[in-house]
């Protein structure tokens, strides 16, 4: 009787474990920043969209997100010197986009830049909370940190940088993620 109650208990852990999974995150990706035409209406902010293809260990996918930039400067403690500007952000979403056809959905809980005018360069984090998804993210939740190194690459006509090339990572943990090919019914 102990042997079946074993086998038994073993068999549901197992079948469990097909459908719901805590996953790390790690993913690299590379792309672009810029200004975004869609409007946040946001007094005292532009509005930005970053654009990557990426991989890792939950497959290759794109991502776009768009964001409220910008405002005035702020002090930092790791983000400080004559040639540093430090600003951060609240408001934002993104979609990360699957070549199985699921997808993560991204709101941005926080976001800082530390921009060096010198280099010219900037150092971006952002933390995401994962809202759902579709096909086998369809019920997820979670947090992503993404990491993100900027460099400018073209101007306007007044120099002011307006396009970037973008690299970095992202990383966390998305539970709920079910490996049933019948989850991918809602794309």
């Amino acid at each position: 009787m102990k042997y079946i109650a074993s086998a038994a208990l073993m068999l549901n852990l197992g079948l469990t474990g097909l459908y719901a999974h805590d996953w790390p995150i790690n993913m690299t990706f590379s792309g672009t920043a810029g200004s975004s035409s869609v409007n946040l209406n946001i007094d005292g902010r532009t509005n930005g969209e970053n654009n990557f293809t990426g991989n890792g260990n939950l497959g290759s996918f794109t991502f776009r997100e768009v964001e409220a930039e910008g405002g005035a400067p702020q002090e930092s403690s790791t983000c400080s010197g004559p040639n540093l500007m430090y600003g951060t952000l609240s408001v934002g979403a993104g979609v990360l986009s699957f070549a199985d056809g699921s997808s993560l959905v991204l709101n941005l809980r926080e976001g800082t830049d530390c921009v060096d005018l010198a280099a010219p360069a900037a150092h971006c984090t952002r933390i995401f909370d994962i809202t759902g998804g579709t096909g086998r993210f369809k019920h997820a939740k979670g947090s992503l940190s993404m990491d993100e190194n900027l460099r400018p690459i073209l101007a306007n006509s007044s120099g002011f940088p307006v396009f970037f090339a973008s690299s970095g990572q992202f990383t966390g943990t998305v539970s709920r993620v079910h490996g049933d090919a019948d989850d991918h019914d809602d794309h």
